[in-house]
């Protein structure tokens, strides 16, 4: 399968990529990033191990890794509003994994940017602000965690 354009020319920006580390334990780290994220508008809907699951249906021996599903509803509702299809991305997801013992990785891209790049999203000036407001509640996000 041929992309229409090269992935390692993206800059981070084009897809919204943040991340950062945090100097605790995985599970303070979890809870610290769901904690934040609910301060900052998220809510967080669907949550999961896929380290825990992989150790134990594969026996993957995997170091802690977590995904946090998260939701901003007024957000959520406004990209159905210019397309459906955008239901296809839902949540948007920060993700936390283990790098080191007491060092996890905070990371995330952006649905919106990701779906506009896929052409699911519109080309338009409502889509613009869904990138720019989500993108304002990320970075709010970053600034806190």
């Amino acid at each position: 399968m041929s992309l229409a354009f090269d992935p390692a020319e993206l800059d981070p920006e084009d897809i919204g990529e943040k991340q950062t580390t945090l100097e605790m334990d995985h599970e303070a780290a979890v809870e610290h990033v769901r904690e934040v994220a609910e301060a900052t508008g998220f809510g967080v809907p669907v949550e999961f191990s896929p380290s825990e699951l992989l150790n134990e249906k594969v026996d993957a021996d995997r170091d802690p890794y977590y995904v946090l599903g998260a939701c901003n509803p007024d957000m959520a509702d406004r990209a159905l509003d210019e397309t459906l299809k955008q239901g296809a991305l839902f949540p948007c997801n920060f993700v936390v994994w283990q790098e080191e013992p007491g060092v996890q990785r905070v990371y995330h891209v952006s649905i919106m940017k990701l779906a506009r790049l896929a052409g699911i999203a519109p080309d338009n000036d409502a889509w613009k602000g869904i990138v720019e407001d989500t993108g304002e509640l990320v970075e709010t996000f970053f600034e806190r965690v």
